[in-house]
Parts: C-alpha cells; structure tokens; sequence
C-alpha cells in the first residue's frame, strides 16, 4: 500500500505501452508505474487482466474505448482532480497509436492536469526497422478505409508523401489493399509483417504487386498485420502508353469526378510523366468527350 502514495508518482495520467506479443517486452518503468496508479483505464479489462495476472498488478481496471470514451473521459478526469493516479493502456502496444486516447489527453492538459508517457513497444516501429526500407523518414498512416474507392483516394493523397509510409490492415483486406496501393502508388518495394514478437514473426519482403499476387493466391494471413512501402522515388519505373494514360485519365474524370487541372496532377504523379503534357491530353480528352 506504501507505493500507492509514493510521493515521487504525483497524481496525473500515465500513457504506459504495453507489449505486442511477447509479454517480455515490457519495461521495468511499466511495471513500477502499473504498481503505483489506482485505476488503470483499457480497451478491454479482460486483455488487460491477462497483463495484471502474469505481473501481479492489482489496480482497478475500467472500460475506455471508442464506445463510451465520450461519457468516461470527464469521469477520468474527475478521478484525477481527486487526487487519483490514473494509467491508460491499450490492448498492445503504445495507446493513441491507432487507439483511443488522444481527446483524453487533451482533456487533461486543458484541464491542467498532469500528463506523462511511458514509452515501449510499438508494432509500427518494429515493423519499420525489419521491413529493410529508408527509416530516416516516414510516415504512419494507420487503417486505410475498407472499400475499394475510398481506400483508392486516400492513397492518392499519399502518393506523393516523400516518406516510407506504414499502413496497418486487417488479414481479409490484405490482398486487395496490396493490389490498390501498387495501383495508385506504383509498384514500390514492400514489407508486410505480421504475428511481431511472436514465435512466428514473418516478415515478407517484395514488390506492392508481386506481395498483392502472394496473398491473393495464398489467401488471409493469421495475425495482426502491418505493411511498410517505399516513398515515391522507389517506385518502379516503367514507360506508359497513350492509351493507359487515356484511362487513367477518364476514370479520374469521369468515375471520381475530379476537374482536368486535378485529374492532371493526379496521373501525373501516378506516371511519373511531365504535369503539362498529361494536361493536355486530359483536355484533349474533355473536349473529344464532349465535356
């Protein structure tokens, strides 16, 4: 009971990491501070007993998710205007990361609350440093959206992005997420690895469309899944006919409804052609089309 009111852990909220596979991967820090909070907030209370049952860890444990972090997050603060210390824990991994948490956080510091990390494992790191792509910069874009068309457009808006870029995905879109990124991104070296830490960690290296083609044969991998690209400058080069261009160009237009100058811009940059010339076969297309 001692470590409860240990005056060197003030009352405030703890962001702690917890492991992603291995429960090794926990830090001594972790621990410490786990054994010290009074109420730790989680995903799932069920994941995070599993957690408290190996390292004898015996807080409170309350619900804090997408589904009820509305009406929880002024309870929580609350708690800790009364003194509590309060840990946040997702079900693996570094909270905020792909998880709920960040409106907590900016609750509490526009409350003045006192706010620190612990840091730890991290699947989108891990996956970084194994996927043998530039690390020097990159970006984290999470879970792409699960339809085709709008999956499609938020990696137009990717595309361009000078950075290795890491992607999480669930095992059934794996396949079809593959073939659209090399499709709007162009065929750039990839890493896809999955089960991390784990006693069957893969990590599968190749081309967006040679891995897109694997998965398809092969079908939905076990685990939890995270895919690393190259920027824009590892695409593979190729040259591109008139006629694919046209295509392009006419399913920007007239499928996703985008004007010339933005229908231009964005087969240019899937191409890699000259800006003004791909805008002058798109106008040459609009008025042939009548448009």
């Amino acid at each position: 009971m001692s470590q409860k009111t240990d005056s060197q852990l003030p009352p405030g909220l703890y962001i702690i990491a917890t492991p992603i596979g291995n429960l090794g991967d926990i830090t001594l820090r972790a621990l410490e501070t786990l054994g010290k909070v009074d109420v730790i907030a989680c995903e799932d209370t069920r994941e995070a007993g599993k957690l408290a049952a190996v390292y004898d860890i015996s807080a409170d444990k309350i619900p804090y998710h997408d589904h009820n972090a509305q009406q929880m997050r002024p309870k929580i603060t609350g708690m800790i205007k009364d003194g509590k210390r309060v840990a946040l824990i997702s079900d693996a991994g570094m909270p905020l990361v792909s998880d709920p948490g960040y409106k907590l956080v900016e609750d509490c510091i526009e409350n003045g609350l006192h706010v620190t990390c612990v840091p730890g494992a991290s699947a989108s790191l891990t996956a970084l440093v194994l996927s043998g792509l530039p690390s020097d910069r990159f970006m984290f874009a999470g879970f792409l959206p699960p339809k085709s068309a709008a999956r499609r457009a938020s990696l137009g808006e990717l595309r361009a992005v000078p950075a290795t870029l890491v992607f999480y995905e669930t095992a059934p879109r794996l396949a079809d997420s593959l073939a659209d990124m090399a499709d709007i991104l162009g065929d750039r070296p990839c890493a896809v690895a999955r089960e991390l830490t784990k006693k069957f960690e893969e990590v599968r290296r190749g081309s967006l469309s040679e891995l897109a083609a694997h998965y398809a044969k092969e079908g939905p991998p076990k685990g939890e899944i995270v895919i690393v690209t190259g920027g824009p400058e590892a695409a593979t080069a190729r040259d591109w006919s008139g006629e694919e261009v046209d295509a392009l160009l006419k399913k920007a237009m007239e499928e996703d409804g985008m004007r010339v100058k933005d229908a231009s811009a964005f087969v240019a940059t899937r191409t890699g052609l000259r800006k003004g010339d791909v805008y002058q076969r798109a106008l040459l297309l609009k008025n042939r089309d009548g448009g």
